[in-house]
């Protein structure tokens, strides 16, 4: 059995909004796993478990390089937060992304490989990292970059550095730089409904299923009907169809005027969105909390047997 410890509680709870001790009861019945306890929490809670985790726990910066209608988004990585506002960090990342949208390098070996130099380190973007790893005192890492040149025109909005979208489009400039900055605020997974990921609407169907079956048990517990399995059947579809209209950008109301949809807003500036991408830092990395009162107990607990 995982050791549940206060900082994993008090992750949980800022993913989900979720009370401490149902937050712990989760993670002891997922064992420790992060993602298993919210969704046993969304079963359990249901829309108030359900907002997403806006929260990132790794460091870094996204940059972007724009020039035509070709460009460039990376993601570069760092230990602390303190990094992020280094001169020569920000010079390394900016430099970067400039670099993908010249070179269209295979990937971040390749892209490592290119002629640079900077602080004294060189000649290659590599060695510039490694110099700088020493200098600062910090690991940083290329994570993940995307290079555009489909030939469509490109819109983008930077949050910060910490968020970062380029939008794909044929049209009005400020709709699409709008969109960049509803993408930003909103996050959507796909452009349209038919689009979102076959393993996301599953996750999501598997969800509704388990919240109706969890409400089948609490009715049967107080001595009231259950619904008909066509009834129960209609309500995971509606959930799901919810959410797909949620994590769909055209579904999606408009940040700047909820009574229309983005699509309608796009209609009316005659403008077409064919693509977009957004970057989060630290989205999917999970980063090492240390329990400082557990490891000190540890470590007393050793010095006592060795005593």
């Amino acid at each position: 059995m995982a050791a549940i410890t206060a900082s994993m509680v008090a992750e949980l709870r800022g993913k989900t909004d979720a009370p401490m001790m149902e937050c712990k009861k989760a993670l002891t019945e997922a064992d420790g796993d992060m993602v298993k306890a919210e969704e046993l929490l969304r079963v359990k809670l249901g829309s108030k478990a359900g907002k997403a985790a806006a929260r990132v726990t790794a460091e870094g910066v996204v940059a972007v390089s724009v020039d035509g209608v070709v460009g460039s988004m990376i993601e570069v990585n760092c230990e602390t937060d303190f990094v992020t506002k280094n001169d020569s960090f920000l010079a390394l990342a900016k430099t970067a992304a400039a670099l993908v949208a010249q070179h269209n390098p295979a990937d971040v070996s390749a892209l490592g490989a290119l002629a640079y130099s900077q602080d004294g380190f060189g000649p290659t973007l590599e060695d510039v990292r490694k110099g700088l790893i020493g200098k600062i005192g910090e690991n940083m890492t290329f994570r993940r970059f995307k290079r555009f040149s489909s030939g469509a025109k490109l819109a983008t909005y930077l949050h910060g550095t910490r968020i970062g979208v380029v939008v794909e489009f044929d049209g009005d400039d400020v709709a699409a730089k709008d969109v960049a900055m509803h993408v930003a605020a909103m996050k959507p997974v796909a452009l349209s409904s038919g689009d979102v990921p076959a393993d996301l609407v599953e996750r999501e169907r598997s969800v509704a299923a388990a919240k109706a079956a969890e409400d089948a048990a609490v009715a049967v517990a107080a001595g009231k009907p259950v619904q008909s399995a066509e009834i129960v059947a209609k309500r995971i579809e509606g959930g799901v169809q919810k959410y797909l209209k949620e994590v769909s950008l055209f579904n999606q109301p408009f940040v700047k005027n909820d009574k229309q949809t983005v699509e309608q807003m796009l209609k009316a500036s005659s403008t077409t969105v064919k693509a977009f991408t957004l970057y989060v830092v630290g989205e999917g990395i999970e980063k090492k909390v240390d329990d400082f009162a557990a490891e000190v107990a540890a470590q007393v607990a050793a010095a006592k047997q060795s005593s």
